[in-house]
């Protein structure tokens, strides 16, 4: 018979083997914390090689040197006389001409003024009264200016020649004949202003006719004064005329320059205003408080682009740059005054100064090999000793940079001219 071999423990065996080991308490560590802390360690690796490399990146990739210089520098000027030509239509450089353009507008003004003179103003009281003829039938002819006095003594006169009508009988009894005649005060106030009165006829006391010939008026008096008014001096009428005149070219001032096409220059002394036409409203020595005055004016002026001029500077300056300069363009000044203005043929010359600052050329990828790896001190005592260079300043960036890198990219080289 075969035997069988089985694979398999005892019992017993298995049992003893399924024991539990027991450590000391003090060795003892939850497998939860063990885990943890191998779990951890691949990324602390990590981070300490990714500082690693952006340590080493930033030693050789940051480092750089800014270095400024100021070289030498001369200042040259030029003048020119340069005309500017309604006709041409580019710039003549060779010529100095330079092409220009003629703009017009026109404006009417209108300004009201107070009157500051002061004057009397004197008027007469006025009205009407019925003069009687109580002493016949016959008519009585009296003479412009015949004097009538009221019942209180005012004196007036009448303003013509009248002829009042003779009475008529009815029965024994004569009724007067009358005529309305308009009478004046002989002198200016408002103490003429008087009410209804009875008037004698101060000509003809001491003959039979006084007492038969009279006058009676049933409306007051009107219209008598005597008061200070404003007027017109001549003072005033020239101050406004200048006024409206000065006002018309300051807004004439704001339509030239609204028509002035972009980038074109206006100069004052390019203009030409007529004056087309001054009325008023009132005159001088007229008794008014206030007036107008208009002025109707023309303006005219020649521009011209700014760039034609500033290009022009700019080759004027250049023939005066020798070949070992360079011209600094930022420093490049120019001023301009009028010459002779001729806006009827539409010409202009202009007198031009133009200054400017030059300096030698500096050949900066050699100066940068120069100063590649030397120190701050060496570089700094390399470039003062430049003949080129008045002045110069060196930084090293960041700061544990000691000296200049090799690479010419990193030296960063700026100029500055005065």
């Amino acid at each position: 018979m075969a035997r069988k071999i089985l694979d398999i423990l005892p019992p017993k065996k298995l049992e003893a083997e399924k024991k539990e080991i027991f450590l000391p308490e003090n060795r003892r560590q939850p497998l939860s914390k063990r885990s943890a802390f191998y779990s951890k360690k691949p990324l602390l690796l990590i981070l300490i090689s990714i500082l690693l490399l952006v340590g080493v990146f930033c030693y050789f990739a940051l480092p750089k040197a800014e270095v400024e210089i100021g070289p030498e520098t001369e200042l040259k000027t030029s003048e020119v006389e340069v005309v500017i030509d309604k006709t041409v239509k580019a710039p003549d450089f060779l010529n100095k001409i330079i092409p220009g353009k003629v703009i017009e507008a026109e404006k009417t003004v209108l300004l009201e003024f107070l009157s500051s003179g002061k004057t009397l103003e004197e008027t007469k009281a006025e009205g009407i009264i019925q003069v009687y003829n109580a002493y016949s039938t016959s008519p009585q002819t009296f003479r412009v200016q015949t004097r009538f006095i009221s019942a209180d003594g005012k004196l007036f006169r009448s303003t013509e020649r009248i002829t009042v009508p003779g009475g008529r009988y009815e029965g024994e009894n004569l009724v007067p004949g009358f005529l309305d005649v308009k009478v004046m005060a002989d002198q200016s106030g408002e103490e003429f202003n008087i009410g209804p009165s009875t008037f004698s006829i101060p000509g003809l006391v001491g003959t039979p006719l006084y007492t038969y010939f009279y006058g009676k008026s049933f409306q007051p008096m009107s219209g008598g004064s005597k008061k200070e008014v404003a007027q017109i001096t001549q003072e005033d009428f020239e101050k406004a005329i200048g006024e409206v005149i000065k006002k018309a070219k300051e807004e004439l001032r704001i339509l030239l320059n609204e028509k002035t096409p972009l980038n074109f220059i206006l100069l004052e002394d390019a203009i030409k205003t007529d004056i087309l036409e001054t009325t008023s409203s009132s005159q001088s020595k007229e008794k008014i408080e206030k007036f107008t005055v208009q002025a109707k004016v023309k303006s005219t002026a020649l521009v011209f682009k700014l760039k034609d001029l500033e290009d022009f500077a700019l080759q004027l300056i250049l023939l005066k740059v020798p070949e070992n300069k360079t011209l600094y363009q930022e420093s490049l000044k120019k001023s301009y005054s009028p010459r002779v203005v001729d806006l009827e043929s539409g010409k202009m010359t202009l007198f031009c100064e133009v200054a400017a600052k030059i300096y030698p050329r500096i050949d900066e990828n050699n100066l940068k090999l120069a100063l590649k790896g030397k120190s701050l001190v060496e570089a700094q005592l390399f470039l003062e000793n430049h003949p080129y260079i008045i002045k110069a300043t060196v930084r090293l960036w960041p700061f544990w940079v000691k000296k200049i890198p090799q690479k010419e990219e990193k030296i960063e080289l700026r100029l500055l001219v005065d």
